[in-house]
């Protein structure tokens, strides 16, 4: 019975491990692993195994800047079942990454874009074991290679961070309610300007949004879209680049 109520309390009770496949995956792909929950010093009723898909996304407000966890997607892995007495359980499990899942593999001199994968034990009457694991979100070749061209044109990456909100461009709108902006400035005086990218992958299509500011210019902020398939060419990429840069 005092095993029990420590277990309730945490302690001596269930612990949960996630080990993924691989810490590293592209944008649109699956997330793979193995669940181990290694059992406590009582018998315990396992009600789920809960997965979610998670970042951090900024929020705006009247009362100022706060950062809160936004939840992606979210997996239930298996159904109710008891462990026993120091019993070691293995749960594999598979799910795709959200297409608005935000690039976390940038080279911006203040990256604020994180991504996991949290595990819950849901257990009854107990406090829920936990685990947490980082996971690096890699650009796709043609989502590189928007990135690379609008660099060689002499923009600096200098942030990314994800925030709360919707997207809407010429043909397409995200869903996701957080969206990630990857923010370059220029560095020539005559022509300083800051790009902001966010993309949305929707089937085999990236679609991207680019917000313009010239810091010297009297229009305000532009904003310019477009779409690429995931196999686009350099030159359809560089079209699609120079309209950003045009502005």
């Amino acid at each position: 019975m005092f095993a029990k109520l420590k277990a309730s309390l945490g302690i001596g009770a269930a612990k949960v491990d996630t080990v993924l496949d691989s810490m590293a995956v592209m944008q649109g792909e699956s997330i793979k692993g193995v669940v181990h929950i290694q059992g406590g010093d009582v018998e315990q009723q396992i009600d789920a195994i809960n997965l979610k898909l998670c970042t951090e996304m900024k929020v705006e407000s009247d009362n100022g800047v706060s950062y809160q966890e936004f939840i992606l997607g979210s997996l239930q892995a298996v159904q109710p079942f008891v462990i026993a007495p120091n019993e070691n359980k293995q749960v594999p499990f598979e799910f795709k990454l959200h297409d608005e899942t935000p690039v976390t593999a940038l080279n911006a001199i203040k990256n604020q874009c994180h991504v996991w994968v949290e595990t819950t034990l849901d257990i009854d009457f107990a406090i829920d074991p936990k685990d947490r694991d980082y996971v690096e979100v890699q650009p796709l070749p043609v989502v590189a290679k928007v990135i690379g061209m609008i660099q060689s044109n002499g923009f600096e990456m200098v942030k990314a961070d994800v925030e709360k909100g919707y997207l809407r461009g010429g043909n397409f709108s995200s869903k996701s309610g957080c969206y990630q902006e990857i923010e370059f400035r220029g560095g020539s005086f005559i022509n300083k300007k800051e790009i902001e990218l966010s993309f949305v992958l929707e089937g085999n299509y990236v679609h991207c949004l680019a917000e313009v500011d010239r810091s010297l210019g009297l229009r305000g902020d532009q904003y310019v879209s477009f779409t690429l398939s995931r196999g686009a060419s350099d030159a359809e990429v560089q079209s699609a680049v120079a309209r950003v840069l045009s502005i």
